[in-house]
């Protein structure tokens, strides 16, 4: 087995770079536009016509780029999670 000593600053200064390298990763993952399928994920629904009537009553933003292409916003459909949060005791 090898041992590899590093200077408690080199060591902090690599534990940096690797900390916002995940970051940057993790942000890049998480698109501001979804497709349908992605939000029936988020939501947990497996219907494509709920998915639609949320569209339809407001309760989630989405844009329509082309004809068949509907993307929908993560952080609307966040919102509407948050919106229905129950209090525990």
């Amino acid at each position: 087995m090898e041992v590899i000593c590093v200077q408690k600053e080199a060591f902090y200064a690599l534990f940096d770079k690797v900390v916002e390298h995940i970051e940057s990763n993790r942000k890049d993952n998480k698109d501001k536009w979804i497709d349908g399928e992605e939000a029936m994920s988020i939501l947990k629904i497996k219907s494509t016509t709920t998915l639609q009537k949320l569209r339809d009553e407001g309760k989630i933003r989405f844009s329509q780029p082309q004809k068949k292409i509907i993307l929908y916003d993560r952080d609307s459909i966040n919102e509407y999670i948050e919106k229905h949060v129950r209090e525990t005791f």
